[in-house]
């Protein structure tokens, strides 16, 4: 094991002693990440919720969300003039609706890195959005919008934004406290 100031280029040197091949090095080195007989640390994390948006290695899930949503919306107005673009619309639309709102309440809900399996939050993304969608169209009905397609996108689209923007916060609040506890340790 080595130091706790240890860098991974330099654990990684160290163990390249050993002349194993690059393919077999690495794999060593994820199954002690993974057994966590190692700690990897960011040398220089974020401090400010600004610098945590911008720093794609904690916030690309974001991005992605939006992006995902805001393609949606615009495949939503556009394929009104183009219908070429017609099943592109089908694709970004069932993401839309039957991922992304599931998708953005997990984040919020289980904002840690170890807290589900990848395979978990999917599952849980695909079931929550089937559950999150017909109450959102449930409470669009007593509204005077109604429930046609301008309103159900616009409502999922905020739904989706505000919960992604949420569970950033929340990521960004459990990487302070982490950092706060290294800089005691």
């Amino acid at each position: 094991m080595g130091s706790l100031e240890e860098t991974l280029e330099d654990y990684i040197a160290r163990k390249k002693k050993n002349k194993k091949t690059e393919f077999e090095l690495k794999k060593e080195v994820f199954n002690e990440f993974s057994s966590r007989n190692i700690y990897l640390v960011d040398p220089n994390p974020p401090l400010k919720f600004s610098n945590y948006i911008t720093r794609m290695e904690y916030s690309l899930w974001f991005w992605t969300v939006l992006s995902f949503t805001l393609v949606s919306l615009t495949l939503i107005y556009v394929t009104n003039f183009l219908s070429i673009l017609m099943p592109l619309r089908y694709i970004f639309g069932s993401i839309f609706v039957l991922f992304l709102p599931g998708y953005s309440l997990v984040e919020a809900l289980y904002p840690g890195e170890g807290d589900l399996s990848p395979l978990e939050r999917l599952a849980l993304s695909i079931g929550l959005s089937l559950a999150v969608v017909p109450l959102i169209g449930l409470l669009l009905n007593y509204t005077p919008f109604g429930i046609r397609l301008l309103p159900i996108a616009a409502s999922l689209s905020m739904f989706i934004i505000i919960l992604s923007v949420y569970a950033l916060y929340r990521k960004f609040s459990i990487n302070s406290l982490l950092v706060a506890s290294q800089k005691k340790a």
